[in-house]
């Protein structure tokens, strides 16, 4: 208790509560549900059990389905939304019949005999100021599920499954281990993403299970289980991996380890692991989930491992593999489920057989008739190769997951080209489909990168690759200040900075990043006042290339592009920029060989040049922002054109620019994460975006703002404070608000600077300054918007996030960028003069609503 259900590690079944209380929770959920008055669809009750005496406490109930209905489908392939669905239209439980078996209705209450383990995953990282402390208050942003025939196999592999650096469960140096008794015992306290390693090197130091729940409160059952398996890391530390038996390998898998886990402990390597486990015969016996603990069979292929009976059945079709993104993330979200998804869909159309393999419970592709075949697995090297193994797929796509599956390219792309094995349909050898993994690696890797680009004349801002703290000095000296810095292979923007000296520079490497010849770090001019372009595009295997989109950011760049907004078609960029765009784009996608799709980052300078960012050959995240804005569906094309279909077969041979605007815009967590501060960085926070349609940009934003819960005000008064960078721009700001009848108070220096250009305004204190600051207006409701730009320094560091904090906590709008206050000032324009029209998507690409609008227009004109 005291940790929010979605921050919790869950399993199921229930593991430690006995049959007494177990069927008692059913009959108080049944009881509930009936006094509430539930007629029919989905709820859910939470309890508490005291474990020391059974004593059972109702803490909520929900008459609707919850976040944990995702799971429980998942977890027992019982699709809760879907039956609820059918049964509020009338149907009842015994008329609908289960998917899963053909045979039973879906008023058996499922039952399984495996064991599910769901893990949160944690972006604490990102908020820097908040503490990883887990509350009553959800923190997480995504989650993964595995399920196992014990829960220690299903719990390891959930860990492995969340990507965080982990193989499973110990046999691993984690940093912990290298903690003190008081810092130790402070973790298995106080709750956080962490406290699981924090147990590992517990025992691993010696203390005993009552000790640890004495401190934890972790029922000792689950204690003692993962103390089992700190018992066999210390056996097989102790073994040499040509010591180990057949039934050892059987004995150490079914507890969940992995093969890197074994090579660990065994000092050796991965890949001499699999080759004895191999010789052994000791490979992934794949059993279905049925939903009724094997009592019927199960005709729908939806699997797990490892067990020593395989239920998989793998056709001899043809057949693909489709790669997932794994668990939601910051910077990896459901845009690529999505993509995911339409691939699986277009591909079954196109006569192939679908296999999806994710661990990721909050999604889509995770449903079992999504796909032919669902593979519930860790996406890692070995766990992949098992699935190639036993399926043979005529192809494997690994374009649409994000980050996840493009670093498991090239290990598997070698696996391939030394075993080359045949696919099961009989059509030739395994191999992945679409763009190669080395053309892949090329686009990331920055010195091959920077060598396609100097060969093909693209231009791209001053930069170097820096692997020690004096390189990176140096190039940063070279180039000038300021400078944008990051890690390379980084999804999301992870630990980019914009930096301005020496020192902060220093400051960096010493705390966001280690930097060293294996990893090194990115170092670039960064382009002050400069507009940010984001391309989509598409390219067949005959080399012709169709640009999707091209997305104008309304935030200047050195704010990530995940959370800055963005409109498509654009709307300030001239015709010869957006010429030679459309030209670099089409150069580098032909160079790299592109297959399927390909995104660019651009940056276009006040004087109007023209530089490459960055270019990634796959999916990005804005593809299904695009492909609803433009009407045509980007990843359906791209994995037809994988399959060998050119973009003429398709029907789409060029740019699509859409008569109305789309505009895209974050949803940001700040309130969740107490004392981090809410301005927009080159590192990415947000969790979500919405999308806005008009055929006038200015009531599109409106609308994104709504919808994003930035409730825009239509008078009242509006705080400005900008920095000096941003001061040249507080004239056009400040002058379009007081047209619009808004009010205006600032800070001393903003004050200052109006006066001089003959526009007076209120001024008003600083938090250091005085009592009767900005923040009392803001606790009194005398201010309705508030518009900040940070100048970064010591003061502002606390002043000014107090001061921003307290606007986020007092729900008043805050705008962080000069681009957007005026965007947010012709919003306000529109509300104020225009009624927003509720028009439905189909309707923006409908011929004859386009006709009558025309002819409206033209009527209105004429007036």
């Amino acid at each position: 208790m005291g940790v929010h259900t979605g921050d919790s590690i869950t399993v199921a079944p229930a593991q430690t509560l006995t049959d007494k209380e177990y069927q008692r929770l059913r009959d108080y959920s049944v009881k509930i549900i009936r006094e509430i008055g539930v007629e029919c669809g989905g709820s859910n009750v939470q309890f508490a059990v005291n474990p020391v005496d059974g004593e059972v406490m109702v803490i909520e109930m929900n008459p609707r389905v919850s976040r944990s209905s995702a799971l429980a489908s998942k977890a027992t392939g019982f699709p809760i939304a879907k039956m609820a669905a059918k049964l509020s239209v009338g149907y009842s439980l015994v008329q609908i019949p289960n998917d899963i078996t053909k045979k039973t209705p879906a008023s058996f209450e499922p039952s399984f005999d495996y064991v599910v383990t769901k893990i949160p995953r944690f972006a604490f990282e990102k908020f820097p100021g908040s503490q990883p402390i887990l509350t009553t208050q959800m923190k997480s942003v995504g989650e993964t599920m595995a399920l196992g025939r014990t829960f220690q196999e299903s719990f390891q592999k959930a860990v492995r499954s969340l990507e965080c650096g982990y193989s499973g469960w110990g046999c691993a140096k984690v940093k912990e281990l290298d903690w003190d008794w008081d810092q130790l015992k402070y973790s298995l306290r106080v709750p956080s993403p962490d406290r699981i390693h924090a147990i590992y090197a517990a025992m691993k130091k010696g203390m005993k299970v009552d000790d640890i729940y004495e401190l934890s409160f972790i029922d000792k059952w689950f204690l003692t289980q993962l103390k089992e398996l700190v018992d066999v890391e210390q056996y097989l530390l102790s073994r040499s991996l040509s010591d180990l038996t057949k039934d050892e390998f059987y004995e150490i898998k079914r507890r969940g380890f992995s093969d890197k886990q074994i090579s660990f402990a065994t000092k050796s390597s991965e890949k001499e692991v699999r080759e004895k486990r191999i010789s052994l015969g000791v490979t992934p016996a794949y059993k279905r989930v049925d939903t009724c603990a094997a009592e019927f069979e199960a005709n729908t292929p939806y699997m797990y491992s490892y067990d020593f009976e395989c239920e998989s059945a793998p056709t001899g079709k043809k057949k693909i593999l489709i790669l997932g993104g794994g668990p939601n993330r910051i910077g990896q979200g459901i845009e690529f489920d999505y993509c995911c998804c339409h691939t699986s869909f277009a591909l079954h159309k196109a006569g192939f057989e679908t296999i999806m393999m994710n661990s990721n419970p909050e999604t889509v592709s995770t449903d079992y008739d999504t796909s032919d075949r669902l593979y519930f697995e860790p996406l890692t090297v070995e766990d992949v190769i098992n699935v190639i193994d036993l399926e043979r797929p005529d192809g494997i796509i690994v374009q649409f997951g994000g980050q996840t599956p493009l670093k498991l390219a090239l290990p598997i792309q070698h696996y391939l080209d030394e075993h080359r094995p045949l696919s099961a349909s009989g059509a030739g050898h395994v191999r992945i489909w679409g763009t190669s993994p080395d053309s892949i690696d090329a686009a990331e890797d920055r010195e091959r990168f920077n060598a396609i680009l100097k060969e093909l004349k693209i231009e791209q801002p001053k930069g170097g690759i820096a692997r020690s703290e004096d390189d990176a000095l140096a190039i940063a000296t070279d180039i000038g200040y300021p400078v944008v810095v990051r890690p390379s292979y980084v999804l999301g923007g992870r630990a980019m900075e914009i930096v301005y000296n020496d020192d902060k520079l220093v400051t960096y490497l010493e705390n966001a990043v280690e930097v060293d010849p294996e990893r090194p770090v990115l170092i670039d001019k960064y382009l002050s006042d400069a507009i940010e372009i984001h391309v989509d595009s598409l390219a067949d295997l005959h080399g012709n290339v169709v640009i999707g989109g091209i997305m104008e950011h309304i935030e200047q760049a050195g704010v990530h592009s995940g959370d800055s907004a963005c409109s498509i078609p654009t709307q300030t960029i001239s015709s010869s920029c957006l010429d030679t765009i459309r030209l670099w784009t089409k150069k580098l996608a032909k160079r790299l060989n592109v297959c399927g799709p390909m995104n660019c980052q651009y940056a276009i300078t006040a004087s109007g040049d023209v530089f490459l960012l960055e270019a990634n050959p796959r999916a990005s995240r804005t593809v299904p922002f695009v492909s609803k804005g433009i009407g045509h569906p980007l990843a359906k094309y791209a994995a037809l054109v994988m399959s060998g279909k050119s973009v003429s077969d398709l029907g789409f041979t060029k740019e699509v620019t859409p008569k109305h605007v789309s505009v895209k815009e974050a949803v940001l967590p700040f309130e969740k994460f107490q004392g981090c501060d809410v301005l927009l960085r080159p590192e990415m926070k947000s969790t979500g975006e919405v999308m806005g349609i008009d055929f006038e940009f200015a009531i599109a934003f409106a609308k994104v703002q709504i919808a994003a819960g930035q409730k825009l005000p239509l008078s009242g008064t509006v705080f400005l404070s900008l920095n000096d960078l941003t001061k040249p721009y507080l004239e056009r700001i400040t002058k379009a608000f007081l047209g619009l009848g808004f009010q205006i108070v600032s800070t001393s220096g903003t004050a200052h600077f109006l006066e001089l250009k003959g526009i007076r305004v209120e001024q008003v204190l600083k938090r250091h300054e005085g009592r009767l600051h900005a923040g009392y207006m803001i606790a009194n409701g005398q201010i309705q918007l508030m518009v900040i730009t940070s100048s970064s320094d010591a003061l502002d560091q606390i002043d000014g996030r107090q001061l921003r904090r307290m606007a986020l906590a007092y729900k008043v709008p805050i705008i962080t960028t000069v681009d957007e206050a005026s965007a947010g000032a012709e919003a306000i324009r529109s509300l104020k003069s225009c009624t927003i029209n509720m028009i439905a998507l189909q309707d923006f690409f409908d011929t004859k609503v386009e006709a009558r609008r025309s002819k409206n227009l033209l009527s209105t004109s004429s007036l």
